[in-house]
């Protein structure tokens, strides 16, 4: 990044390929298709599509038991790979690396990070946590916050994707403009 200010804190290699190597990487009889990658800061989120169930299920409940165990044993059978790609990916990208899995109805993550936040709020930001952890919606003011920011996030994907887009082409101008540094 060229000259101060912006959004980003430190400067972690571009993760732009990822989606590409990850297809290139992985091996062909893990997930039904491409697996779905998510990047940030500090990590790399691949959760993938398991083949479907065969056979009859007696209610809802019991498919989503077989799911369950379906990714559990997944996540089992591909530990020692899983933890090899991560290495290397987090070689090349200088993140840590996380997996998820989903079939029908389930999906589950594992290992994925929890990084702290600084943040000061005043009173009645702090009040509307305190509101959260004493209804029971929350057992902390961190997890009251988070639960905030996840109840946003669902409500407002369309423009939080418009301003990331927005950001990205700041980003392209930045990196084609005179080096202040």
């Amino acid at each position: 990044m060229h000259g101060r200010g912006g959004w980003k804190q430190a400067e972690v290699p571009s993760a732009d390929d990822a989606a590409g190597w990850f297809a290139g990487r992985l091996p062909d009889d893990w997930f039904t298709g491409a697996p779905e990658i998510t990047v940030d800061r500090e990590e790399i989120l691949v959760v993938g599509e398991l083949p479907p169930l065969s056979g009859e299920f007696a209610d809802d409940a019991a498919r989503a038991a077989a799911e369950s165990g379906r990714i559990s044993r997944f996540r089992e059978d591909t530990r020692e790979q899983r933890i090899e790609i991560a290495r290397q990916a987090e070689h090349r990208y200088r993140r840590k690396v996380a997996w998820g899995a989903r079939i029908g109805g389930t999906r589950e993550l594992f290992t994925t990070l929890s990084v702290p936040v600084m943040t000061r709020l005043r009173q009645p930001e702090r009040l509307v946590l305190d509101t959260l952890v004493d209804a029971g919606v929350a057992r902390s003011r961190s997890e009251a916050l988070a639960w905030a920011v996840r109840l946003v996030g669902e409500h407002a994907e369309s423009w939080l994707t418009e301003l990331r887009t927005a950001m990205s082409k700041v980003d392209d101008l930045r990196t084609k403009g005179p080096d202040l540094g």
